[in-house]
């Protein structure tokens, strides 16, 4: 029983998880020989106010930057 933990800062739609999760499962299948069927997927979505690269929150860059 593969277990893939996804983190990502800030979220995604429905759609991407999905699209996600097809791709991850069908690598696993063909890499490693593991039924689609058996992958669990867990996506963790940060918000850009709890992650930080290097000593700058990524919402605070995301403000600088004009992304906010």
């Amino acid at each position: 029983m593969p277990y893939i933990s996804l983190r990502v800062a800030g979220s995604l739609s429905m759609e991407q998880k999905r699209e996600i999760s097809k791709d991850f499962s069908e690598t696993m299948e063909r890499v490693a020989g593991k039924p689609k069927a058996s992958c669990y997927i867990v996506f963790d979505e940060v918000s850009r106010d709890n992650w930080a690269k290097g000593e700058e929150i990524l919402s605070d860059k995301d403000k600088k930057d004009g992304n906010s």
